[in-house]
């Protein structure tokens, strides 16, 4: 047996606000009399990071080897909420498996949620996607409305096929949601180009959809589906890893592009070993050429031909201002200091665990620590540095927390 490890959030459903004082028990999810660990959150909301046993290493590099990843099963409580119970929690050897719990206030008319989290595509066979064209036509059937590419705030996801309209519409943030599908879809072990490669097809694919209004245009109100038959594997609450985190959050505004092709590319991918795709990225094979020291753009110019290249969107939606194209650190001053302070205030009120600075427009070593623990807590690396991730990642949460203190 191997390791990997565990770190549980827990926040209220009423925005990116931490529970603390969360009552959590451990159980394999194979032997759910047992009890392995019980502890509670701290003032941000986060358990203890927990090493748990995985089974070994190998069964995540090759196909048709045993489960890769061990499962587990949270109980949560917490007064004024609803309790939650997630099953089926993924752990996968010498990684770190990131699970956000959403808790509904009782006030808010919140009942007990039981979350299972479904197998990885990898290891359980799901329909396979139905081919279509990688370029939508741009002239005579009116599909494209946007004048530009931008990478929404939300992803409006339809929690089954098109045509199932039992199936519930779940309101995802975009990283979110491109971090659910890449945990869904390929496996955290494997070569950091290789997921990388993954999660510019994956973005790709949605923002292709969002540009296109592909579902709308039918009279839907959705983005997308969790059918892989139609779109990608999502899976309501599952946890997601902290490496796979880290590749999304550092490629958030990009997507894949041709040239004289306005729209981002429809990246069609399959697993290569239980479908064949001829002229699509396989999973596997991405992860063998990684394995061989492939640059993620080299993995997808295999697949997609030598005239793919990596674009970036011209805005991304919900965010205050944009990055200023360089990083903040020590010795850094400016406007762009003082927005980025101003936002750490308001997040500090929520999370005090950072430390309450000036909004001075110097970039200090006060600013500096206040960052690393901005960093700590959102599990981006600790640097102390404003880079592209940690700049978006502090407008999101400041945009989730000043929401919520609008509506008190």
């Amino acid at each position: 047996m191997d390791t990997g490890k565990l770190l549980i959030s827990v926040q209220s459903t009423l925005g990116i606000q931490p529970v603390s004082g969360a009552k959590i028990t451990l159980r394999s999810t194979g032997d759910p009399t047992t009890i392995l660990e019980s502890f509670t959150t701290d003032s941000v909301g986060q358990s203890e990071t927990i090493e748990l046993k995985t089974p070994p290493l190998e069964y995540s590099m090759e196909p048709e080897q045993s489960q890769p990843y061990a499962l587990y099963t949270i109980e949560v409580e917490a007064e004024a909420y609803a309790p939650v119970t997630i099953n089926g929690i993924e752990v996968m050897p010498d990684e770190t498996a990131l699970q956000t719990v959403k808790m509904q206030p009782l006030a808010d008319g919140g009942t007990e949620q039981n979350v299972v989290i479904d197998n990885n595509t990898l290891f359980e066979e799901y329909p396979s996607k139905m081919p279509e064209a990688e370029i939508k036509p741009t002239t005579g059937g009116g599909e494209i409305v946007l004048s530009r590419v931008v990478v929404p705030e939300i992803v409006v996801v339809h929690d089954g096929p098109p045509s199932d309209n039992t199936a519930r519409n779940y309101y995802v943030p975009y990283a979110e949601y491109i971090k659910n599908v890449a945990s869904s879809e390929i496996y955290a072990t494997w070569p950091r180009e290789t997921i990388k490669a993954n999660v510019l097809a994956i973005m790709s694919f949605t923002l292709n959809r969002v540009y296109t209004e592909w579902y709308r245009n039918k009279s839907y109100d959705f983005t997308i589906t969790s059918s892989t038959a139609y779109d990608h594997k999502w899976t309501y609450g599952r946890n997601i890893y902290q490496s796979i985190s880290n590749v999304v959050d550092e490629l958030l505004g990009m997507y894949l592009a041709r040239p004289d092709v306005k729209q981002p590319i429809l990246t069609q991918y399959c697993d290569g070993k239980m479908v064949s795709c001829p002229n699509w990225m396989t999973q596997w094979g991405s992860k063998y050429l990684g394995d061989q020291n492939y640059k993620a753009i080299d993995i997808l110019r295999y697949y997609y031909g030598s005239n793919m290249y990596i674009n970036e969107a011209e805005q991304i939606a919900g965010i205050p201002a944009a990055w200023p194209g360089y990083n903040l650190e020590v010795g850094a001053g400016g406007t762009k200091v003082k927005q980025m302070q101003e936002q750490l205030i308001a997040i500090a009120k929520a999370y005090p665990q950072i430390q309450v600075i000036s909004a001075d427009g110097i970039y200090g070593p006060k600013t500096e620590e206040a960052v690393k623990a901005f960093q700590r807590i959102f599990h981006l690396p600790v640097t102390g540095v404003v880079d592209y991730a940690t700049w978006y990642k502090i407008s999101q949460v400041y945009v989730g927390v000043t929401k919520i203190a609008e509506l008190n």
